[in-house]
């Protein structure tokens, strides 16, 4: 058994104080405010851990490098292509592992991959069909930070179009051969995504969904107004609509960004309870837009927020991001409030969840005087507040945040090498 004393901690949606926590098999077995045994103390604000319910962890390898060019979404996509073509089993185990290092000292403590580069680049499988899969298993157990990995069925260029040649690597031919491969994955936490419905033919979703029935099922969805526009001319639908024609929304579905939405696209959402991952950080380095937040939440639809590209990873301003978006949107403040936002995207400290607490320095130059509150983390705090990580019961940060960057400085090098 260990313990921890908790100077201040978010328990049952309030700031308490000196929180003792007893932690066996990864799990808390205690939660006690204003305790008066003792255990080893942890000073500052401790949060549960933050679900990052979207990335691609390769995409951390274009942080700076995609701010060189201006340009559209489009654009950018040409420069992940560069970076996609030079993984290979070894330089994606060391990439992925400093990239969800760097996500567990920001403190979040699960991630769901959204698992798209599959094959040798020019689309030829490799000896263990799901190698690169497996480095990002192997990346996420090496740091300690709980893995769902979305293998992404993605079988065409867009609509009606055939896999380019940079895509060739993402393709299985057809969503039959795809569910196969996905069969095979040696990982307890493995779920599916439909790239996109430019991606995924329509005549394929039902493959699709029916291989992932009772596991989690992602989807991009209306990103951009370029995907809107497609869908609805070959298919008459927009993109949420033709997904749920195909009986891929749910409560095990999320939908990724979400951004261009129409009103009856939000009511099936709603009605299907199909959660929304926001990611605000990506969208404004894309340029991508501004998405209705607000507007799906007084609907009832779930939200959650992802890292997506790595231009930014750090929860604390993705869920900052929610809000001030909304605040451009609306021209109106206080739209989220910062409990509101830790209840949405951060897990519990309460008997019976997992061991994931992340403390923060309230006396750094960002929170000194900000007050012990929730406030003080989600307006105030940003990643390099984090002091310490346990996930699972297990410490995965111990404050060190330049070795983390020295990791990534590293594995990035090699990458580009």
């Amino acid at each position: 058994m260990t313990a921890y004393l908790l100077e201040h901690a978010w328990v049952d949606r309030a700031v308490r104080d000196r929180v003792r926590v007893e932690i066996e098999g990864g799990v808390l077995t205690a939660v006690e405010p204003d305790a008066t045994q003792t255990a080893t103390p942890l000073r500052g604000l401790t949060l549960p851990g933050f679900a990052n319910t979207h990335s691609h962890a390769f995409h951390r390898a274009l942080r700076g490098r995609t701010q060189r060019r201006s340009g559209t979404f489009w654009t950018w996509r040409e420069q992940m292509y560069d970076a996609a073509a030079r993984l290979d089993p070894e330089t994606y185990v060391d990439l992925a592992r400093a990239t969800y290092a760097e996500m567990l000292a920001a403190g979040y403590t699960s991630v769901s991959e959204f698992h798209y580069v599959h094959h040798q680049p020019d689309g030829t499988p490799y000896d263990d069909p799901n190698a690169l899969g497996h480095a990002l298993v192997a990346a996420a157990e090496a740091v300690g930070i709980r893995l769902i990995l979305l293998d992404t069925c993605y079988l065409a260029g867009g609509i009606g179009q055939p896999l380019s040649p940079a895509q060739q690597r993402f393709g299985d031919g057809d969503a039959d051969r795809w569910a196969e491969r996905v069969a095979e994955i040696e990982h307890d936490r493995v779920g599916g995504a439909i790239h996109s419905v430019r991606a995924v033919p329509r005549d394929q979703l039902p493959t699709v969904v029916a291989a992932m029935r009772g596991r989690q099922l992602h989807a991009h969805v209306s990103e951009q107004p370029a995907e809107n526009e497609a869908c609805r001319a070959a298919y008459g639908l927009t993109p949420t609509a033709l997904l749920a024609d195909a009986g891929a929304l749910g409560p095990d579905t999320t939908a990724v960004h979400a951004t261009h939405l129409v009103d009856d696209d939000v009511r099936l959402l709603a009605r299907s309870d199909t959660e929304v991952s926001l990611c605000p950080t990506t969208e404004r380095d894309l340029g991508d837009g501004i998405g209705p937040a607000r507007v799906l939440t007084d609907a009832g639809v779930r939200i959650s927020v992802g890292s997506d590209s790595q231009a930014v990873v750090d929860p604390f301003e993705e869920l900052r991001a929610v809000e001030m978006d909304e605040r451009l949107a609306s021209r109106s403040r206080g739209r989220y409030g910062a409990a509101d936002l830790l209840t949405r995207c951060a897990g519990r400290i309460a008997v019976g969840e997992p061991a994931d607490l992340v403390t923060v320095d309230l006396d750094s130059p960002r929170t000194a005087g900000t007050g012990a509150d929730e406030h003080a983390a989600v307006f105030a705090a940003t990643a390099a507040d984090v002091t310490q990580v346990v996930a699972g019961g297990r410490v995965v940060f111990d404050g060190d945040h330049g070795r983390v960057g020295r990791d990534l400085a590293a594995a990035i090098g090699r990458l580009w090498r």
